[in-house]
């Protein structure tokens, strides 16, 4: 539903809203984006006193919503879409929209209007992005030596040691764990709610898919064979003998660096420009590629990471990033083939 620039709308967004709840049911497609901007909100429930809050935030602003679409209307997820007219600085507005979503109880995702639309590449993270752990402090944890891993890892933290450094020592204390005892940790690796889903949207909609993880080819595998719709794997190898782990790496290792070296090259492998890809990752080590391409989603991050991240996800699965693409929950469902309720 669309709402006139010079319309009182501004004095009550709730009110707008409230009416483009009535009048366009969910089912229906989103309006073609014309804007220079899309401002999606999401949350369990949406209420009026956060959109009004929102309203005068817009308007102190001078940010002219010139059109409202409904992503998601059920219970647990309130999705709705405002088309932004005005001379928004991006990085300036993303920071003072997080510091206002936090205050308001809501997510807010601002990005350029060009990119509502599906991605021709999506790079992922792993660890604590499709799946719901870090792999090499859980392998630590079952080695006896998950207090010495969990050191050296906030070491690296306070900046005493970088990544490469960090990987290298944690590789060292894993020296002797077997490929059998691998073999029986895959299968119990949680995945991240909403991966699946997304992945499988993503395959619909033409769209290859990568991992770019500073974890494991050996789980990344795992995870293509066996549980998500990936075309591409790049993560550090393993280095075994006689059934056991070294304790040694295989260059080069994957840290951020060089995710944004692998992200750039697939892109020009498919000709793709970097307009038309997109990154998902949860550390600092994602941020590298999360700057590069149309969108770049911190996914339930660390706050240093969401604050320099373009986009974030918090308190939803992997698969609400599909509503950054500019589809509604009937779009998804049909993609997937699953019965619209």
């Amino acid at each position: 539903m669309e709402a006139n620039a010079h319309s009182p709308f501004f004095s009550s967004l709730a009110a707008l809203c409230q009416q483009s709840f009535a009048l366009q049911a969910v089912g229906d497609t989103p309006a073609a984006v014309t804007a220079p901007w899309c401002l999606t909100l999401l949350a369990m429930e949406i209420e009026g006193a956060q959109l009004q809050k929102l309203a005068e935030f817009l308007r102190e602003c001078h940010w002219q919503v010139v059109a409202v679409d409904i992503l998601a209307a059920r219970p647990g997820c309130s999705v709705v879409r405002l088309q932004l007219d005005g001379d928004i600085a991006f990085d300036d507005a993303r920071l003072a929209l997080l510091e206002l979503g936090q205050e308001l109880g809501l997510e807010l995702a601002l990005q350029a209007g060009h990119t509502q639309r599906a991605p021709r590449l999506a790079c992922f993270d792993m660890d604590s992005t499709l799946i719901q752990a870090e792999v090499i402090d859980e392998l630590a944890k079952i080695a006896g030596v998950g207090d010495q891993v969990a050191e050296i890892t906030l070491s690296a933290m306070r900046g005493e040691l970088d990544f490469q450094q960090s990987f290298r020592k944690r590789m060292s204390l894993l020296k002797g764990f077997t490929e059998a005892s691998l073999a029986e940790i895959a299968p119990r690796i949680p995945l991240m709610p909403g991966a699946q889903r997304l992945l499988l949207a993503l395959r619909a909609l033409g769209c290859k898919t990568a991992i770019l993880s500073g974890g494991f080819t050996y789980f990344a595998h795992y995870l293509r064979d066996n549980h998500l719709a990936v075309d591409f794997v790049h993560a550090n190898q393993l280095e075994f003998n006689g059934g056991a782990l070294t304790g040694g790496v295989i260059d080069p290792i994957v840290d951020g660096a060089r995710k944004a070296l692998l992200l750039q090259q697939i892109a020009s492998e498919l000709e793709l420009p970097l307009e038309q890809v997109i990154a998902v990752g949860d550390g600092a080590n994602d941020l590298p590629m999360l700057s590069l391409g149309a969108l770049g989603i911190a996914f339930h991050a660390k706050p240093k990471v969401r604050a320099e991240a373009p986009q974030a996800i918090d308190g939803f699965g992997l698969d609400a990033a599909l509503y950054l693409f500019g589809l509604n929950d009937r779009q998804i469902s049909a993609l997937l083939g699953e019965s619209a309720e």
